[in-house]
């Protein structure tokens, strides 16, 4: 880049005191939620303890029109106005009451230059309007609360921090702002979570964090995307019976949970706080240089989130259930082999229905956008009855959740992200698993054969005679 480019980190309070913001009309409305704000004000008060916090990054364009230098803002625009906001609902909530004087004379500072800057601002939009009337009413009621104490404030003020960028060419920001947003995958949902939960991390597992950090950053981005995409996100939203279209970063609210470290002694926590503490404690023993056991952290697709270490432990454990589900495709003697999963051999049939979903040469149409779709389905639910029930009766289970997925692969002429979805949410065995107490809860669920006439997925060829989905129906007799 030819333009200067300035690297700085500043305080909140540095920030805020720049009299020369401006939020140029090209900028998109003010979109933060009360959910937006409620998150950044739990990051300030959660992240107290450290000695600085970073906040993220705020691109500016600088210039100079009528002969004065002005800051637009490029980047940053939704988390700079409510810290705007919030530093504003302090001074107007809690400026008069506060008994330290160098936070008052901080405030005091700053007041002048936030009244300027909201005098001279427009917010033509209706959405920016009532988004900034609900998120500063919010923020008043959340600064005036006795547990937001002076030290909060004097955090929030000189310790959060963002990284500024000041470029002096309007087209080069905007090729700097786009290449921070398009660089390698930094703006995927799991690479949100990668940073979250990093920030997790205790004090004591620096040595731990640096090697996550490292083996996380080995792994396939695609896969991890899949991974939460997929099926992480689609379990846990279909187990609470809700729609699980899209994965974005909106929705990466769903893995976190609690840090074990600073959450309070909450009954709903002990069990989490006992299991972690004893994994912990039961693999560091000096018996285990001897016997080479450990025990694994007993997750669940259902459970509530360990924030930090712990995450990154469940995302690797669940890949690898993935992985052995999906296996290699299978050649065309499939029909031979006997299939393991978990190191637990299958039936005959089950065998057969893993190698057809499995192999090109039986199921040619495995790859079309609708079959993956069912894939789907059925990768998700045979995973959370393992998650649930091991291996306990799995080639039972492999025959009921296929019948009960391909039924509707098999009755659809085109199946789409909205036909998987609502079939899930209308015969939810998703819901069914997770309340379910033994195997046989499971098994009692109703399936329906499916008529000829029914079956709309032949309906252009013709020929549901060789489909290798009708075979295996008719060979479990759910076909007629």
């Amino acid at each position: 880049m030819t333009a200067s480019l300035n690297k700085k980190v500043l305080s909140v309070k540095q920030l805020l005191s720049l009299d020369n913001l401006v939020i140029p009309d090209y900028q998109r409305p003010y979109k933060w939620t009360l959910k937006n704000v409620t998150e950044l004000f739990q990051d300030v008060v959660t992240q107290q303890d450290k000695s600085a916090y970073r906040l993220g990054t705020i691109v500016f364009h600088q210039h100079a029109p009528k002969d004065k230098i002005q800051l637009d803002i490029v980047d940053g625009q939704q988390r700079t106005l409510t810290l705007l906001l919030a530093v504003w609902a302090i001074i107007n909530a809690r400026l008069k009451g506060l008994e330290r004087q160098n936070l008052k004379d901080k405030l005091n500072e700053i007041k002048p230059v936030l009244q300027q800057f909201m005098q001279r601002q427009n917010f033509a939009s209706e959405e920016s309007q009532y988004n900034l009337k609900q998120n500063y009413q919010e923020l008043t009621r959340l600064v005036a609360r006795p547990e937001f104490t002076e030290a909060h404030i004097d955090f929030l003020l000189d310790k959060c921090q963002v990284v500024v960028f000041v470029l002096d060419d309007i087209s080069e920001a905007f090729q700097f702002f786009d290449s921070q947003n398009a660089r390698g995958r930094d703006l995927q949902p799991h690479d949100l979570l990668k940073a979250f939960h990093l920030r997790e991390f205790s004090d004591y597992e620096n040595e731990l964090k640096a090697e996550t950090v490292k083996h996380w950053e080995s792994l396939d981005s695609d896969d991890l995307a899949e991974l939460f995409a997929i099926y992480l996100y689609r379990i846990r939203q279909w187990a609470k019976g809700r729609s699980a279209r899209y994965f974005g970063k909106n929705q990466v609210g769903l893995f976190k949970g609690v840090n074990l470290d600073k959450v309070g002694y909450y009954p709903y926590v002990e069990t989490l706080r006992i299991t972690h503490h004893f994994v912990d404690e039961y693999n560091s023993q000096y018996q285990r240089k001897i016997d080479g056991q450990k025990q694994v952290f007993p997750f669940h697709l259902d459970q509530m989130i360990i924030n930090g270490r712990r995450f990154f432990e469940l995302a690797e454990h669940y890949q690898q259930q993935v992985a052995e589900i999906k296996a290699k495709e299978y050649e065309d003697k499939a029909e031979q082999l006997q299939i393991m999963i978990k190191g637990h051999p299958l039936n005959e049939q089950a065998s057969n229905i893993i190698c057809t979903l499995n192999s090109n040469e039986k199921y040619p149409n495995r790859t079309r956008t609708g079959d993956r779709y069912i894939r789907s389905i059925f990768d998700c639910a045979l995973i959370f009855y393992i998650d649930k029930f091991g291996v306990d009766r799995l080639s039972l289970a492999i025959e009921k959740i296929f019948i009960w997925a391909y039924s509707c692969r098999i009755k659809q002429q085109v199946v789409q992200l909205a036909t998987m979805d609502n079939y899930v949410l209308e015969n939810n065995l998703f819901t069914l698993i997770k309340e379910a107490t033994h195997p046989n809860d499971v098994f009692t669920f109703e399936l329906e054969n499916i008529k000829a006439s029914e079956n709309k997925n032949n309906r252009r060829s013709g020929n549901a005679d060789n489909d290798p989905l009708v075979k295996l129906f008719r060979d479990m007799k759910y076909y007629e």
